[in-house]
């Protein structure tokens, strides 16, 4: 199983943007698909999830300007991103969740300027 991450990048606060996450080799149904970060020097924190129903999850640091959702028919889910803060600057890795285990991105960097 592979994840590729892709859409980090650098961008102004208040600002948006959109991470996506494409998993392949799986033939089995996702259970889950997620996001993480991990800023310098502080502790990975889980950002967002999506069920394979729909079903959605938020860290309350994102919480209303965040959304997650999950395209179940190319195994890809996206995290929008809007009203960034620097505090938002971190490694985003994504992960998805199946029946096997969990597997995980290499991480995308999103650094957002003051």
């Amino acid at each position: 199983v592979q994840l590729v991450e892709s859409g980090g990048g650098l961008v102004q606060a208040g600002g948006s943007l959109r991470l996506s996450c494409a998993a392949s080799g799986t033939t089995f149904s996702i259970n889950t698909m997620g996001w993480y970060r991990q800023a310098p020097g502080k502790q990975r924190e889980l950002v967002a999830t999506v069920t394979g129903e729909g079903d959605t999850d938020y860290a309350d640091s994102v919480k209303g300007r965040a959304t997650i959702s999950m395209d179940n028919a190319k195994n890809t889910e996206y995290l929008l991103m809007n009203r960034l803060k620097p505090e938002d600057t971190a490694v985003y890795y994504c992960y998805m969740r199946d029946w096997t285990g969990t597997y995980w991105g290499q991480g995308t960097q999103v650094t957002v300027s003051t």
